[in-house]
Order: structure tokens, then sequence, then C-alpha cells
């Protein structure tokens, strides 16, 4: 029986890891990552199935070697630790993962919310002033921030967007005071310096997870109190048609994370430019079968395409924030 991996994505291959663990030890590893991750796993985990046992050796083995390729490990000093993660992900957001692995730190504050459901958060901040609730949001990740927003009524949305786009640094004594709203202890509230937040580039990251039908109805309203900001907004927005600015190495990246139903789904509403991007990315073999699939096809609802077409672009947007992926063809060429 063939041991190929191929086909399984680099989650799917972390989840069967994980399942092979034990509870206790994947609850280990599952500590020390961030709600999305745990998410992207769970989701992972429940689906992986008819998985053979060469298989799984594969991929053990596969994870080992990478280990063993890695000589940064065992060095167990918390000043490397912490090197590595400020470079990797910046001095703030490196923070409160820091706090996590070296430190013990509870999540707590800000961060608590993210890890509750949409729904709730949009319920701990509904009474709030329409500026802490711009501060909450912001903070969110973009698909969690569109989801609370379509549990407040249209003006609200457009007010909250509004706020978090003039929105540039918040003073400690702000987070302060939203933690004592939260009643939790702000991790990092120590600090002296302002923290970036919000902007134009959050508001256009939240509403890439809007419906098209929020998403028009929001950007006419921004677009009546402020053209030029509505326009701005816009720029910055990355649509499903923007795939095809993408360089052919990103493209390809992209497809090895992405099934072939919910590929075939998304493209049933591309233009043909991006169409043939896709298929000049693939071996000819899978382009032929691709196409083939497209025109066998039966029809399908707008509201599927657009959500395969989201989910292609929620991995586009993943793989640019961990740098393996550029969006847009303009940029300096990846090493």
């Amino acid at each position: 029986m063939s041991d190929d991996i191929s086909n399984l994505s680099a989650v799917d291959r972390a989840a069967v890891l994980l399942m092979t663990l034990g509870e206790s030890d994947a609850a280990e590893v599952l500590k020390h990552m961030g709600p999305k991750e745990v998410q992207r796993l769970g989701s992972a985990m429940s689906r992986v199935s008819n998985i053979h046992q060469d298989q799984v050796e594969t991929v053990m083995a596969d994870f080992l070697n990478t280990v063993g390729n890695q000589t940064g490990l065992g060095v167990g000093s918390d000043n490397y630790i912490r090197s590595v993660l400020t470079q990797a992900l910046g001095e703030e957001k490196a923070g409160g993962v820091i706090d996590r692995i070296l430190e013990g730190g509870n999540t707590k504050g800000l961060d608590t919310l993210k890890w509750m459901d949409a729904r709730q958060v949009a319920d701990v901040i509904r009474y709030e002033h329409p500026q802490i609730q711009a501060i909450v949001v912001s903070y969110l990740d973009a698909d969690q921030a569109s989801e609370v927003l379509t549990y407040f009524d249209e003006k609200v949305r457009l007010d909250v967007l509004m706020r978090i786009s003039a929105l540039e640094t918040v003073q400690p004594s702000a987070l302060q005071e939203l933690n004592d709203i939260l009643e939790r202890q702000f991790v990092g509230s120590t600090q002296s310096k302002t923290t970036s937040m919000g902007g134009v580039k959050v508001v256009a990251d939240i509403m890439n997870y809007f419906d098209s039908s929020t998403e028009a109805t929001v950007m006419e309203a921004i677009k009546e109190v402020d053209e030029d900001l509505g326009l701005e907004i816009q720029d910055m927005m990355f649509v499903f048609a923007n795939l095809a600015d993408i360089d052919d190495r990103g493209i390809q990246t992209i497809l090895r994370e992405i099934s072939t139903d919910v590929l075939v789904v998304a493209l049933k509403g591309a233009d043909t430019v991006l169409q043939e991007k896709i298929f000049s990315n693939m071996s000819k073999r899978a382009a032929e079968l691709l196409r083939d699939d497209l025109e066998a096809a039966p029809p399908v609802r707008v509201s599927d395409v657009e959500a395969a077409q989201k989910e292609i672009l929620a991995v586009a947007r993943r793989l640019a924030d961990e740098g393996e992926i550029m969006l847009g063809g303009s940029g300096e060429e990846m090493i």
C-alpha cells in the first residue's frame, strides 16, 4: 500500500501527528498555540479519515527528519526563544506568546475574547461605548471581527468600522480601562508604550470576510460618509479576482492547500483570466481533469461559490501572514 502523503496538506499532517501522540501529549502541544491554530487543527483532526498505517509512519518520519535538521533545538535559552519569536512575530505579537510559553502566563484580557464565540463577544461589548467596541473589534483577527460585526445592526456596524479606520494607537490607560470592563488583567498592561491598533487596513481586512451583500451595504454606507475613505478601503481589500495577481509559485503554494471540490465550486464564479492562471500552475493532466470537472459540474448557488472563494482567500491570507506567499504581483522576489 502506498505511503504517499502528498495529498495531505500541512495542517492534515499536523493533525495526523497529534492524533498519534495521545490525548495528554496532544493537549500539551495545543496549549502553546493560539485560538486560530487550535481551531484549524481541531477541524483537520475531525475530518482526517482513512489514513493508512504506512502513511502515519511516513508523517512521523517526515516530522522526525524535520526536527533533526533544526540545529536550534535543544538550546534551552529563554533569551534565544525570545529573540526568535520577536524576529518572527514582531515585538508586540511575540509578547503574548512569550508570556504563555516562557512565563506560564494564562490568556487574559483581550486575548480571552479570541477564544470566544463571535456571538458571545458581541454580547460582551454590545452595550459598551462605540469607541470601546472599536478597540475590541480591531484587536480581534479579521475573520472573527467580521463575524462579530454581523451581530450588530447596520448603523452600529458602520460606526464601529469608521472608528476603527481612524484608530492608530491606543494608550495603556485605555487598554487598562477596557480590561477593567472585562474584569480581567491585561497581559502587558505595565508597558508604557502605546499599542498600534486599528486603521484603514484593519477595516479592509475585516470587510474581506463579509458576505458580498453585507460588504456592498457597508461600503456604500462608508462612501456616503466619506467617499475617499471608502475608495481607500476598497483599494486595500483583497478579493478572489486578485488571486490572478499572485506569482506562479504563490498560486502553486495555495493550490497545495485546497481540495479539488472546493476549487471547482470557487472557479465556477471566476473569470477566464483567473481560471487560466490556475490551469497554468497545475500539471497538464491535473489541469485537464479540473477543466472536465468544471464543465461537468451542475449549477451551484451563488452563496456556495462565495463560500468556496472565501475559503481559498482565507488560505491565501494565512499563507501571506506566514510569509509563504506574497499577495499581489509586485514586490521583491521571495527566496
